[in-house]
């Protein structure tokens, strides 16, 4: 399995592994920061966020303490690409809503784009964790609504970490998106604002396809993501893994699609 990594290029010349300013690198140098952002991507991609270091470095073909000299511990290495992969999906979001007019066709759109790209396999940890909590969020609502107050525990400390409002998330409802943190670091601050933009940017590609009677009413944008990470098998044959991603999503697609009432 291969990703494209061009996306990725232009960038790695002005910022470093945890995500500040510095000058640009020698020409060797950049080369390898590249070789080891595609590497993680492919090694990521296939084994998931848990490989070792020393996988991507064996693929990058260098040696990991050139790995750990640009990213001094794998959680960086991991944010560099689980951000640079948020900032790429709110970019497909964005553009298959800017540019195509039926809502259906604009979602659609945005999840082939995306499970073409390969970025099921690389979806960030944290979006898929605030998609969780959005519908532990609705589930625990419902609860609450229909037992009697009297019987209803005390919530746990974190559930009174301060929350940020983000509409559109399901239809005809206003979800919260917690901050799990109570004072985030300024790269997790970066992770929950990536996170959010993509959130509300596939948001409205699901209120829109939604408004106009073509996506089931109990589909959440949580739906969705999950979508395009089951569409995106790792198989060892590039022909293979695209054939059985087009016809995987094809069949969650339908799955998608809400139905006359006969």
């Amino acid at each position: 399995m291969h990703i494209q990594g061009s996306h990725w290029s232009a960038a790695v010349a002005t910022t470093d592994g945890t995500g500040g300013r510095h000058t640009p690198l020698r020409v060797d140098a950049q080369r390898n920061l590249e070789h080891v952002l595609r590497a993680a991507r492919e090694v990521f991609g296939e084994l998931g966020y848990g490989a070792p270091m020393e996988d991507v470095a064996r693929r990058a073909r260098v040696g990991v303490g050139t790995v750990y000299r640009r990213f001094p511990s794998k959680d960086v290495l991991v944010r560099r690409i689980a951000e640079e992969e948020t900032a790429r999906l709110t970019e497909q979001a964005r553009t298959a809503l800017g540019q195509e007019e039926e809502p259906w066709s604009a979602l659609s759109r945005f999840l082939r784009t995306s499970v073409a790209s390969g970025a099921g396999r690389l979806l960030p940890p944290q979006v898929l964790r605030v998609g969780v909590e959005v519908e532990a969020e609705v589930e625990a609502e419902d609860g609450r609504a229909q037992a009697p107050a009297a019987a209803a525990a005390p919530a746990p400390e974190r559930a009174r970490v301060p929350q940020q409002r983000q509409p559109g998330i399901a239809g005809g409802q206003l979800h919260e998106l917690r901050l799990v943190e109570q004072r985030p670091a300024p790269a997790e601050e970066r992770d929950d604002a990536g996170a959010a933009a993509l959130l509300e940017v596939v948001g409205r590609l699901v209120e829109r396809a939604r408004a106009a009677g073509e996506l089931r009413e109990d589909v959440t944008v949580a739906d969705v993501l999950l979508v395009i990470a089951t569409a995106a098998p790792s198989l060892p044959d590039a022909a293979q893994q695209a054939a059985a991603s087009s016809r995987l999503l094809d069949i969650l697609l339908e799955g998608l699609r809400s139905r006359p009432v006969a």
